[in-house]
């Protein structure tokens, strides 16, 4: 499982044209399954996505996680995440899962983030979703459970 983060000031998502949801201070992740992933991989990211300290502190050091912050999450599912661009014009994406393993995978990684303490939206497995967001910093990483 790998998960784009981005810390953010505000994101909103709308789900085929249709406004779906909103955050403030947080962060958006991007969640890729691949076909090797398993409950533990999913354990694995939730632990490392609501911990990980990104977050300036008083003296402007990134030393507060997500949920020190009280931040949120918007959570998006992106199969491409796991394109392979190495060979050719066109990527290769046979290293996602198939959609209905993706699909349950996602479920229980939504259903397992619940059990936090941190507020989140989501976008709708397998629609299109527009992502407007502000970034702040910026600050990316990935967080990658293999």
């Amino acid at each position: 499982m790998k998960i784009i983060i981005q810390r953010i000031n505000y994101a909103k998502i709308f789900v085929n044209d249709k406004f779906k949801g909103e955050i403030g201070k947080g962060i958006v992740a991007y969640v890729g399954i691949s076909n090797k992933d398993s409950e533990k991989d999913i354990d694995f990211c939730i632990d490392k996505l609501v911990n990980l300290r990104i977050f300036n502190d008083d003296n402007d050091k990134m030393n507060l996680s997500v949920k020190d912050i009280n931040g949120e999450l918007l959570v998006v599912s992106n199969f491409t995440i796991y394109g392979n661009t190495k060979k050719g014009r066109r990527p290769s994406y046979t290293d996602s899962a198939p959609a209905e393993t993706a699909e349950k995978i996602y479920n229980l990684f939504v259903e397992k983030l619940r059990w936090t303490d941190v507020k989140f939206e989501t976008g709708e497995f397998r629609q299109h979703m527009k992502i407007i967001s502000e970034n702040d910093g910026p600050v990316n990483l990935i967080i990658d459970s293999h």
